[in-house]
């Protein structure tokens, strides 16, 4: 599992979307967004750049942080 921490969330709506747009990168699955953590939390099926990660969250427009 790995872990992109998410800035800018502040609702339930928040979440699905950052669920919405992570679960239409290829190669995630498991995908579970916590509002409390302000993180997301992913498998990756096949390697995915870290860049493309936070790419998607920042077209939603959040803030992504660090991935672990």
């Amino acid at each position: 599992m790995k872990t992109v921490e998410i800035k800018g969330m502040s609702c339930p709506h928040c979440v699905a979307s950052v669920t919405k747009a992570l679960s239409s990168v290829e190669g995630l699955k498991n995908i579970s967004v916590s509002l409390e953590k302000a993180e997301a939390t992913y498998e990756e099926v096949t390697p995915v750049d870290e860049a493309k990660i936070k790419e998607v969250i920042s077209k939603i427009g959040f803030e992504p942080g660090a991935v672990k």
